[in-house]
Formats: structure tokens, sequence, C-alpha cells
């Protein structure tokens, strides 16, 4: 092998090795409103494995890890074969608690941000994610969104709205129903599904940027990034999540599996 070659396949070798795709599940112990939700069990298995598992079939996942800050998750996740890292109990969001695991992993190019509470995601919608922010050189950041036909859930502000241009790159996201029918018929409501892919430089940038007053205003970290010039690449998904943040959630995903 001439020295040239050897270069060559040393580089190829690196990008191979750096080039990684995560997914990362945050998840905290506390809770307002389900205290300790990782660690319920349902048939037999923790709702963080429920989670994990469906990470696991992932077929652009390279490295699955779940960032905590409690032990109690951390324990669980090791004990049924997961890899899990503890984080600082002061993140205020799971994308700080994502950047501090990011920054221990320079081999990380590409994260999909799960949510701990959503155990129903499908496997293809997160491979959606993934390779949206990994393939489009204009995305940013990448999420998923549904079509709203029911009023109820359009006015709903704890269901997040988005609008999207042509390309399918968000406008903007709202908790009123946006956008608003003077015409009707013509655009769809869209609703937005708690899952995000970051390219490594964006993650790094959204969670060093302040707050901004549209993501004050709402109350919606995603707004930041547009309110800062970021690009954010939707897919539309015939889904509807079932997220476990209440009693009544749990009962509706224990009466589903």
């Amino acid at each position: 092998m001439t020295k040239k070659e050897h270069l060559v396949l040393n580089y190829t070798e690196r990008e191979i090795t750096m080039n990684k795709t995560a997914i990362i599940i945050p998840a905290r112990y506390g809770s307002s409103r389900l205290e300790g939700k990782p660690l319920i069990e349902v048939n037999g298995k923790p709702i963080i494995q429920w989670v994990y598992e469906k990470a696991q079939q992932s077929k652009y996942a390279d490295i699955i890890i779940v960032a905590t800050d409690d032990e109690r998750i951390y324990n669980a996740v090791t004990a049924f074969g997961g890899k899990a890292e503890m984080t600082s109990v002061n993140h205020k969001c799971g994308s700080d608690r994502i950047r501090e695991v990011v920054d221990r992993h320079p081999e990380i190019s590409y994260i999909v941000n799960l949510q701990g509470d959503e155990p129903m995601m499908k496997p293809e919608y997160i491979d959606e994610v993934a390779r949206n922010v990994k393939y489009d050189d204009n995305a940013d950041i990448s999420t998923l969104i549904r079509i709203i036909n029911d009023e109820e859930e359009a006015s709903n502000p704890n269901l997040v709205k988005c609008v999207v241009d042509i390309n399918g790159y968000a406008l903007y996201f709202s908790r009123s129903r946006i956008p608003y029918e003077r015409n009707k018929d013509i655009a769809s409501c869209f609703g937005h599904l708690g899952i995000y892919g970051y390219k490594r430089e964006a993650l790094i940038k959204m969670t060093e940027l302040k707050q901004t007053p549209l993501e004050r205003t709402e109350s919606l970290e995603q707004l930041r990034a547009l309110e800062n010039g970021m690009k954010i690449k939707t897919s539309v998904v015939d889904f509807v999540p079932v997220g476990i943040d209440t009693a009544e959630d749990l009962e509706k995903f224990k009466s589903l599996v």
C-alpha cells in the first residue's frame, strides 16, 4: 500500500467512525402529573424500555443513549441491556440534556431527540426524522407533523400546530389554530409531533442562543430556531401519538399493547 493509499484509507475510516447518527432519549424522573413515569411497568417492561426498543428498530441508529438525571432510570436502562448516561439535574429542557451527551461524543454528527414518554412512536417515522436531517443539506432540524381534521384538536393549545412552505419547511408553530380559515378547505391544519432531528452544529447553536420573544410568548423552543433563521424540515405522517403525561394516558397505552 502506498503512502497516499494509506492516507485515503485512514480518512475514510475516520469519516465512518465520526459520522454517527444517535438516538438520544431524554428521561426525567420528576413529573408534576405522573412522577417516575419512565419506570412504570407495562406488561413487565418499564416505559423507558418500550421507547428504547422502538429506537433499536431504527435503520439509521448507530448509537442509542438514554440521557437522564436520575440513577433509578440509569439503573433500569442498564438492567435491560441499554446504554444510559447521567446528566445534570439543572437542565431546563430536553435539548440541553441532549447537548450535554453530544458534547461527550465527537463521533455523533446527527441526533434524533426521541421523547422518553412516547412508547408508540413507529420506527419508520424515527427513520424519517433521521433521514431528513442527515440527507437534506438545507435542513438544520427535522420533525414530524400530521393533518388535523377535528376542530376541537385544532383549538386545543396543548396540541401545537404548524404551517409549512411549499417545500415542507416550517414557517411557524403555534398553540393557536393556524392557519385562520377565512376561506375554508384550502390549506390543511397540521399538528406537531414532538420528535426532532438535529445536525450536530444546529443542536449546538440552538442551545447557545438566547430565548427569543416568540419562543417566550408561545412557550415553544422550536420558535427560537425559526426566529434565528434556522430551517426545520417537516414530514407529514399518518400517526396519532400516545404520549404518556397523565394516569389517563397510561391507561390508554395499556389498552393498546
